[in-house]
Order: C-alpha cells, then structure tokens, then sequence
C-alpha cells in the first residue's frame, strides 16, 4: 500500500485491457502512418490524418514505394505498396476519387502481358528486399498482388479499364489453384468477397475452402502442430476470414473459429503487440509489420465482438 501522499502504483501490464497495451506498443514503436490509423480506429480521430501520412508514400507516377509494404525498400513503386495503399484508403473509407485514378493509370503502365500484377517488379533491383522476394526481368503477372487489389477495388465500385483483363485473369488464377500455400488463398479470399459474379464467387469459395481444410493449410487442432505442417508460418481461421461476413467464414464451425480467435487473442506479446506471421529479415521491417499485424489483429477481434477495452 502507498505512502499517504504518493502517487498511486500504476497496473501491472497484466491487469490493462488488450486496447490499452496495444496503444502503447503503437506509441513506441509504429510509423506515422499506423499511429493514425489506430487512432482513427480505435480513439475516434479522424481519417484526414492518416489519408495524409499515406500520402507521403506516393510516387511521381501515381504508384506507392518508399517500403510501404515493409519488405521492399527504396524509393520506387512496387505491386506490394499499391495493396498495402488500397487495404488503408479501403479501411479509412477513401478508395475512390482522383488518387485511386492515379493508381490504376499506374497499374495499367507495370502490369504484366497477361494484365496482372507481378509479385515484385524488376525496378526494385539495386534497392535492399527481402531474400524471398522474386526480382525476375520479365517477371508474370501474380494472384498474390492482383487477388487483393482486384478485390479492393471492385468492393469500393471503382470503374477502371485496367479491372477487366485483371478480373479475368482473378477468375482464372483462383479456379486452377490445386495446391495453394496460405498467401495465395488470402489473395484469393479478398478478391472473392469482392468481385461482382457472387454466384460464380461462392462457388470457387466452397471449392477453395475444400483445399484449405484437405490440405491442413488452417490450424484447426492447435494441440497437434505437427498436423499442420507450415514453411511458410502457420495460419488460423481468422486469417482467412478476418470478417464475419468474409465468404471464408464459411469454411469453419463456430468452434472453430472461436478457438481461433482465443488463439488470436492470447497471441499479443508482453510489450503489447503481435508477432508477424513470418520471420522478417531486418529488424527494421519486423517492427514496422508488428504495428500493422497489431492492428489487423485489433480490428479482426473487434470485428466478431471480442472486448478489447
């Protein structure tokens, strides 16, 4: 018991809500651009700031660089950028108008032949990457840029010419995947919530949602890891549907997904934030991912009403 007169003892880290922890790892350690959005998410400020601070991401050509997506550096635009830029505008309420313009007139001059978007485009080389990103000269367009950017647009109605060919290559890429990794069917994932043809969408979701369960791609038996094997870091069912009304809800029992969740719950660190799925190959991109994997993580638990606060 304190002295009369003393300041009185601060809680334990154990004894604060999830919210309150989180907030702290994010004023410690989060760039800009997540310290506004999580006070936009999670303690009612406005979007007008974290509108601004993407922005300072932005290339001369309409693209985003400048290691928006943590695992690419260097000033010049990349596939991964312009998915991270849209999951923000996306998130804010701000996926339209002449910005999102700029940016497809920017999709349409570094896509692929095929009208896709690669993984990685061969401006990046010269510039310090991630030893598994795929530099190529002439690299294929990909489903793992093209799914969510696809996806993002169709859900916020963007109209642009670039969305036909990249539609049809979506379609394409998800209803041929046999033997998908997890990265592959979360891009499938966000163009399918989004994408106009539901009946067509709910079909390759049940047909996607199959795979994933006959290849063990989601935990499912957290007690048995070795059921589940995972190069590429293991994945849960809130990973594939991180809203309830995702059409890979679907997929899972309402045990499953709670278990899931009490896994993602239990999943924050003592300093208040969440690991990335994977190991990052700097320290600088593991810490900027932590804040964006803590916020996702916040807004999934919020979205199937656990308490944060």
């Amino acid at each position: 018991m304190p002295e009369p007169g003393a300041s009185p003892l601060p809680q334990t880290p154990s004894a604060r809500s999830p919210l309150a922890r989180a907030e702290r790892f994010v004023w410690l350690n989060a760039r800009v651009l997540e310290q506004r959005l999580f006070a936009h998410h999670f303690l009612g400020a406005s979007a007008d700031p974290a509108e601004t601070a993407l922005d300072a991401y932005r290339t001369a050509d309409g693209g985003y660089g400048h290691a928006l997506e943590p695992d690419l550096r260097g000033p010049v635009g990349q596939p991964p950028h312009a998915v991270y830029a849209l999951r923000v505008l996306d998130a804010l309420g701000r996926c339209g108008g002449r910005r999102v313009e700029q940016l497809c007139r920017h999709l349409t001059a570094v896509s692929a032949p095929d009208g896709a978007l690669p993984a990685v485009l061969p401006s990046q080389r010269g510039y310090p990457a991630a030893p598994s990103a795929p530099i190529a000269d002439v690299p294929a367009g990909d489903l793992l840029t093209t799914g969510p950017v696809t996806g993002l647009l169709h859900r916020n109605d963007v109209w642009h010419a670039w969305l036909f060919r990249a539609t049809d290559f979506c379609w394409h890429a998800v209803e041929s995947l046999r033997a998908p990794d997890p990265y592959e069917v979360q891009a499938a994932v966000t163009f399918l919530d989004a994408v106009p043809d539901r009946s067509r969408a709910q079909a390759a979701a049940d047909r996607l949602g199959r795979l994933v369960r006959d290849r063990h791609l989601a935990v499912l038996a957290p007690d048995s890891p070795k059921a589940y094997p995972a190069p590429a870091g293991q994945h849960f069912p809130h990973d594939f549907a991180p809203v309830p009304h995702s059409v890979a809800r679907a997929w899972f029992t309402d045990a499953e997904m709670s278990r899931s969740l009490d896994l993602l719950a239990a999943g924050q660190q003592s300093d208040g934030g969440w690991p990335p799925h994977r190991p990052r190959w700097t320290p600088s991109a593991a810490l900027e991912a932590r804040a964006m994997v803590t916020i996702d993580a916040l807004r999934t638990l919020r979205s199937y009403g656990r308490p944060l606060a």
